[in-house]
């Protein structure tokens, strides 16, 4: 059986050595990826910025309004939301059996008066006979003190007659001050305790903010930092403001202390449950970067993609971050002056990946030949 023909161990290296020069040709005639164009922010357009928190308007004083006496509500004359003034009759309790009350006690210190004039004669009568010695000294006593006694009822009656009319007045409930109703807590026919809460008066005397600030930024805020508020029904207005009181504890279930802007006095038109937004000023920084230029890096800290401007080629750069605003979020450490930031997009980019830099008009950023030639073409 014939033998199979190998080829010539020469033939076979130039083979090899033609194969391996055609590959590198083609590798050399493959086109490089082009550069992904990337929006950054310049070290100029990034600041410090301000931070805001969400609030609501309210007023300085709220006042829960409740009938010294208890009783049956008879009659209500007054709504959410209106207007009042001070000493106008808000509701007004049954007066039938307060008024009873105060009519009995005044019957019982009419007997006591007349119990007084009967001790008063005997008095009179008995000190007349001891003059005479027709009496012993003993019973003069006793005349003295039944006539102490009838005074002492008197003057006991005549406190509790007092405080059964004031009683009776009792049952008509009247504003404090000026001010408008902002909550009911009670309707006509329901029967009421002493203390039980019937409507909430909002008054007249000032409007202020109330948002919460986190555990972070509690020691931040002091009464008396002066700030500015912006309402969301009129968020090109700006009204001045200051932080007039902090609570002394954070609330159980959020966590959060709350705190009171006190506006000034132009801000008398600002209606009652608008949302608000408070600026605090932020921190000093130097720079902040966008929210969204903020990416997770491989050990789940925070870090930004910094473009290399002379290759045009990114590096994801660990950074610690400050307080974070509506669109912004200060930088503490990490971040140089002269960094370029990517604003958008981190998330589809990749170490050392080639980039093209541009500005948000759409102009190259950096001294790389692509961006000179499109900085000439212009």
């Amino acid at each position: 059986m014939p033998q199979p023909r190998t080829m010539p161990s020469g033939l076979v290296l130039v083979l090899a050595l033609l194969a391996s020069l055609l590959m590198a040709g083609c590798g050399a005639d493959a086109p490089e990826p082009a550069p992904r164009p990337v929006l950054v922010v310049m070290p100029g357009a990034v600041g410090a910025g301000t931070v805001a928190f969400a609030g609501e308007v309210r007023p300085r004083e709220e006042t829960v309004l409740a009938f010294r006496v208890g009783g049956k509500l008879a009659s209500r004359q007054v709504d959410v939301g209106d207007v009042v003034r001070r000493g106008a009759l808000l509701a007004e309790l049954d007066p039938g059996d307060l008024r009873l009350q105060a009519g009995s006690v005044a019957a019982q210190l009419a007997a006591a008066r007349a119990q007084l004039q009967q001790a008063q004669a005997d008095l009179a009568r008995y000190s007349s006979l001891a003059g005479e010695q027709l009496v012993s000294e003993s019973s003069l006593d006793a005349a003295r003190t039944t006539h102490a006694a009838a005074a002492g009822q008197v003057e006991a009656l005549e406190a509790q007659l007092d405080v059964a009319r004031n009683q009776a007045s009792y049952s008509q409930l009247r504003a404090p001050a000026d001010g408008a109703i902002a909550a009911r807590h009670a309707e006509a026919g329901q029967v009421v305790a002493a203390g039980q809460p019937v409507f909430t008066l909002a008054a007249d005397e000032g409007r202020d903010v109330v948002i919460s600030l986190p555990e972070g930024r509690v020691d931040d805020v002091a009464v008396g930092l002066p700030v500015e508020v912006a309402l969301w029904s009129a968020p090109g207005r700006r009204l001045a403001g200051t932080v007039r009181e902090i609570a002394p504890a954070a609330d159980p279930s959020t966590r959060t202390w709350q705190a009171r802007i006190g506006l000034q006095a132009d801000a008398a038109d600002v209606s009652l449950g608008q949302s608000a937004e408070v600026f605090l000023p932020g921190e000093d920084a130097g720079m902040a970067v966008p929210l969204a230029a903020v990416q997770q890096d491989e050990d789940g800290g925070t870090a930004v993609w910094v473009v290399d401007t002379q290759r045009q080629v990114v590096h994801l750069q660990p950074v610690m971050l400050g307080a974070y605003g509506t669109e912004q979020v200060a930088v503490r450490e990490g971040l140089a002056d002269d960094a370029v930031v990517v604003a958008a997009g981190g998330h589809l980019l990749r170490e050392g990946q080639r980039v093209r830099a541009v500005d948000r008009d759409n102009r190259p950023v950096g001294s790389a030949p692509a961006a000179v030639d499109a900085a000439n073409a212009k």
